[in-house]
C-alpha cells in the first residue's frame, strides 16, 4: 500500500512531464498548467528523484526529454488522454457548459467578426469564461493551450481538425471621390494605372488575380501603390481617405459599402489574392470535443449564416 500511495502522489508530476514534452519549455508548461515555473521545475525534480533517473535535459537553448523521460511520456500519454476525455464527457452531462474556452483569431477578423458574437454567447451560457487572443501569428494550438482557433486560410494543417463555418468574399473598393478624380476601372488591366492599396507581403511582388464568374477567363494584374499594411482595418481606413483602390475581405468593407462611403470596383469579377475565401474553426485533435467548443463553433456558424450577416 505504501508504494501505491507514493505512485498516486506522482500522477500530477507525470502529467506535468507530458505537458513539458508538448510545450518544450518550463515557461510554456507553467502557463498551460497555470502553475509557477518554479512549481513545474520542482515537480520534475521530485519525479526524477522518485524514478532514480534523469528525465529532462536542461540546456541554454531549452529542454528536451531523455530516453527514460520520453519512454515514460509515451507509456502514460494514452491514459491521460482517456482521463481528459472521460472528465470532459462527465462535465457535459451537467445542466450547461462551463469552464474556460481559450481561443485565438486574427486581429481584424477577431475584432470585427468574432468579438461582437461573444456577449450573446456568454449571456446564454453564464458559466463559461472566454479568453480571446488576437494575433495574426498561426499559433500551435496544443502546445500553447488553445482550445480553438478561428482562421481564414486556404488550407489547414492535417495535424488539426477543421470545420468550415463560413465563406469570405474579397472585394475591390474605393471612395466615390477617388473614382471621380482618377476614373473607374472597366477591366482588371486598368488597375495598373491606379494607386492600389494592398496587403503587405515580405516576399514577391503584389499581384491580384481575377476571374469572371461562369467563364474560364482569368487574368493576373501586378499592382503597386503608395500604401500597404498587414491589417484589413488599416487598409480600409486608407481607402476611406481616398488614397487608392483597396482589396478587402467583405467583413472589413461591409459597413462602408452599406453606407456608401466606399463603392465596389469591378464587381462583375471575382478577385483572388490577399485573403483566403473560407473561414474555419480549427482545434487540436482530441478523442472528445469539449461541449463548449462545439457550442461556440455552432454559435458562430449560425450568426454568419443569418440573413442580416449577409
Amino acid at each position: 500500500m505504501e508504494r501505491a500511495r507514493r505512485l498516486e502522489d506522482l500522477w500530477s508530476h507525470i502529467h506535468c512531464l507530458g505537458i513539458l514534452a508538448e510545450t518544450g519549455s518550463f515557461t510554456a508548461a507553467a502557463l498551460r498548467l497555470q502553475l509557477s515555473k518554479a512549481s513545474v521545475s520542482q515537480r520534475i525534480a521530485e519525479l526524477e528523484k522518485a524514478v532514480g533517473l534523469p528525465l529532462v535535459r536542461r540546456t541554454t537553448r531549452g529542454v528536451s526529454l531523455t530516453e527514460a523521460g520520453a519512454h515514460l511520456v509515451e507509456q502514460t500519454a494514452a491514459a491521460f488522454q482517456r482521463i481528459e476525455a472521460g472528465y470532459s464527457a462527465v462535465k457535459d452531462l451537467s445542466a450547461g457548459p462551463r469552464g474556460v474556452l481559450a481561443m485565438t483569431a486574427p486581429v481584424a477578423l477577431g475584432r470585427q467578426v468574432i468579438a461582437p458574437l461573444i456577449p450573446a454567447f456568454l449571456k446564454r451560457y453564464p458559466d463559461v469564461q472566454i479568453q480571446l487572443d488576437l494575433s495574426d501569428r498561426l499559433a500551435a494550438l496544443a502546445t500553447e493551450g488553445f482550445d480553438l482557433a478561428i482562421r481564414h486560410v486556404a488550407e489547414v494543417p492535417d495535424t488539426h481538425v477543421a470545420s468550415l463555418i463560413g465563406e469570405i468574399r474579397s472585394v475591390l473598393v474605393a471612395t466615390p471621390r477617388y473614382l471621380a478624380e482618377h476614373g473607374t476601372p472597366a477591366v482588371p488591366a486598368d488597375l495598373e494605372r491606379h494607386d492600389c492599396i494592398h496587403y503587405l507581403r515580405r516576399s514577391g511582388a503584389a499581384a491580384w488575380a481575377f476571374r469572371r464568374p461562369g467563364a474560364d477567363e482569368r487574368v493576373q494584374v501586378p499592382v503597386r501603390g503608395s500604401f500597404a499594411a498587414n491589417n484589413s482595418e488599416v487598409l480600409r481606413e486608407a481607402a476611406l481617405g481616398s488614397v487608392g483602390i483597396a482589396l478587402l475581405p467583405d467583413f472589413s468593407a461591409g459597413s462602408a459599402l452599406r453606407d456608401g462611403t466606399l463603392v465596389e470596383v469591378l464587381g462583375d469579377w471575382r478577385v483572388e489574392g490577399d485573403f483566403a475565401d473560407r473561414l474555419y474553426a480549427v482545434r487540436p485533435y482530441t478523442p472528445h470535443v469539449p461541449r463548449v467548443v462545439s457550442l461556440f463553433v455552432e454559435h458562430v456558424r449560425e450568426a454568419l449564416s443569418a440573413p442580416e450577416a449577409q
